[in-house]
């Protein structure tokens, strides 16, 4: 299974889905859709699309396929030159409704059941399908926009990942990230090496990929991961303010992270290279692993239910 399009070498593929939309007049933000909620504020120039799933909140390919409906969507009708005159979206915010969570990372079940069936094809199709969503991601799906992630709880794995790719990573102070793979004795595959490089480096992305250490917003806005620390509660209101004061400098904040690509890009080729790495160690697991892995899916799905209990 895979997803739906493809960003490579920063060419978007246009889907059919455009011209659902230019036929059928459906709006991205009035479709039916199961695992993500959408909001476009057309006055404050942000588009904000939040992950609301019921079951674990991990990158399902039903999540991803999603996603990557919106990504389409933005690179259909915002792409320059073809629709420059655009100008009702330069934010766009990925954040999560489900309680305290921001999203725990892989689906560890059908991770599970590839390693158990030696199924390196199955394993390698959903991690490339994974780092090209990030590298869409990575690239503002070729838009002029600023890309920006709202963690509101915990971003774990490939969470954690996902979060690290955007232009800028706001959190609130309750909210935890970390890379805890290696406790099943694997890494984090989709990007997080090479994002973390790029942010505090060799010696400090190493030691978050082999410790495993949950790590506070604090600690990481310490460290210059996290850019924008805010309160609890107060993420969305924050964006708001922060993006309504940026207007003016909008095309000065957007050069300088296109600037920052330039200077040190993270490359197609680079996050594939380093996804087969994973899936190819992700074979090497043993069943005593795998089981880790289970038990970890298990403690994240009780964990999530009751979260949902508390927020009714």
């Amino acid at each position: 299974m895979a997803f739906h399009s493809r960003v490579i070498d920063g060419a978007v593929e246009k889907p059919v889905l455009a011209l659902q939309e230019r036929v059928l007049g459906i709006p991205i933000t009035e479709r039916n859709f199961r695992e993500i909620s959408l909001r476009h504020d057309r006055e404050d120039k942000i588009f904000w699309c939040f992950m609301d799933q019921t079951g674990r909140p991990s990158y399902t390919y039903s999540l991803g396929a999603e996603i990557q409906q919106v990504q389409d969507w933005i690179a259909n009708n915002y792409t320059i030159p073809a629709n420059s005159a655009h100008d009702d979206l330069r934010y766009f915010v990925c954040g999560s409704k489900t309680p305290g969570i921001y999203n725990l990372g892989g689906d560890l079940r059908h991770f599970a059941e590839c390693i158990r069936n030696r199924d390196l094809a199955a394993m390698r199709s959903y991690a490339e399908t994974c780092v090209r969503m990030q590298y869409a991601n990575a690239n503002s799906f070729g838009a002029p926009i600023i890309t920006m992630a709202l963690v509101q709880g915990d971003a774990l794995g490939g969470g954690f990942e996902h979060a690290l790719a955007f232009d800028i990573l706001v959190a609130e102070r309750s909210a935890r990230m970390g890379l805890p793979e290696i406790i099943f004795n694997l890494f984090p595959g989709m990007g997080a090496y090479s994002f973390l490089l790029r942010r505090v480096g060799r010696k400090t992305a190493e030691s978050f990929i082999l410790e495993g250490k949950i790590h506070s917003a604090e600690e990481l806005y310490d460290l210059g991961i996290v850019d924008i620390l805010v309160d609890d509660g107060q993420g969305e209101a924050a964006i708001v303010e922060y993006c309504q004061k940026g207007q003016a400098r909008f095309a000065a904040e957007r050069a300088v992270y296109l600037a920052r690509r330039a200077a040190d890009p993270v490359e197609l080729e680079e996050l594939l290279r380093i996804t087969n790495i994973w899936a190819e160690t992700a074979m090497t697991l043993t069943e005593a692993d795998v089981r880790k892995m289970e038990r970890l899916a298990d403690a994240q799905e009780r964990r999530i239910q009751r979260s949902l209990k508390a927020a009714v």
